[in-house]
């Protein structure tokens, strides 16, 4: 399923079978998958543990998840159960204490999502807005041991209009964590975009485009490995 700006009343759902789809993906050559429980990310627990629990027994390459994870036992629970990284938002703004403490107990294996809306971070699955600077939090971030920061412009998310290039380059720039791109990335003009902005970028992620067949998946991943 997708949202167009993060609301809930404007979702897609593309495939019925998340494991299925996911291995289509696997085999076109993804290194990685990234997951989202957008209801857990609502509810603040996970709702959605028995779909990711089958892709992470069906797929044989690393998957991150985001939605719903603020505490520790959620944490250690899906590590203990093979994914590779979790993937921290509300409560990096909550209680960054915990994402301090998640990374130093998991090295490697937490990542900050930092979602924003014209720069001010929203948390709760994007229905709350905050006075928080997105550069700032992922600045707070630099000595925690964060394995990367996952920077989604809300605004461009899903409306297939391209990534907030800017941003997301000034946010590259501004840390020294690895920075992955998300939100709007909707062509291969737009990682070509995303490789050419001047900041050392970790990676874009990309849905609806892939699954509305916008771009070519194999396509995307020679240009991003060339």
């Amino acid at each position: 399923m997708r949202l167009v700006h993060g609301e809930m009343d404007q979702e897609t759902v593309f495939n019925e079978n998340p494991a299925a789809q996911a291995l289509e993906f696997v085999a076109a050559g993804c290194e990685w998958l990234h997951l989202v429980d957008l209801n857990g990310a609502f509810a603040g627990e996970p709702v959605n543990a028995a779909p990711v629990e089958e892709i992470l027994a069906q797929c044989r390459v690393p998957a991150q998840l985001g939605g719903g994870i603020r505490d520790m036992a959620t944490i250690e629970r899906w590590i203990s159960r093979g994914l590779a990284r979790v993937i921290l938002g509300t409560v990096a703004v909550e209680n960054p204490q915990l994402v301090r403490d998640a990374a130093r107990e998991f090295p490697g294996k937490v990542a900050v999502g930092i979602d924003a809306r014209h720069g001010k971070v929203a948390t709760k699955g994007w229905a709350e807005e905050t006075d928080v600077d997105a550069t700032e939090l992922a600045r707070s971030f630099e000595d925690a041991g964060v394995a990367a920061i996952i920077y989604t412009d809300i605004l461009r998310d899903g409306a297939m209009k391209g990534p907030n290039v800017e941003a997301t380059a000034a946010l590259g720039n501004a840390v020294s964590i690895p920075v992955i791109a998300s939100g709007g990335v909707s062509s291969l003009a737009d990682l070509t975009a995303l490789k050419s902005c001047g900041a050392p970028l970790n990676g874009a992620i990309s849905g609806r485009a892939l699954y509305d067949g916008a771009i070519d998946l194999k396509e995307a991943l020679t240009l991003m490995q060339s």
